[in-house]
């Protein structure tokens, strides 16, 4: 069984988040590109006390392409962006 921790990597602190989280009781986190929506929820009810999902919505985000030094393109990679969405209790941010 994967730890909690290694299945949620971090909270995503964004404008938008933080919009959603004030209203909606929704949270950003990044998350494993391997794991799946009860592993999210599991890890979540694990890692945060007093804390009931209720759903999780996963997207996976595709990395920007940049340019390097020379003329060629690069890629930053990809990941895995999970919204997570309390039925009870609301997390700490900061």
């Amino acid at each position: 069984m994967k730890s909690p921790y290694d299945v949620v990597h971090s909270v995503l602190i964004t404008e938008k988040g933080t919009n959603l989280a004030d209203n909606y009781n929704k949270y950003l986190f990044k998350v494993n590109p391997q794991c799946n929506k009860i592993e999210v929820k599991r890890a979540i009810e694990m890692i945060f006390d007093d804390v009931k999902v209720s759903t999780v919505n996963i997207m996976n985000v595709l990395g920007k392409k940049k340019r390097m030094r020379s003329s060629r393109m690069g890629k930053r990679p990809d990941w895995k962006k999970a919204v997570v969405t309390l039925s009870e209790g609301s997390i700490e941010l900061l």
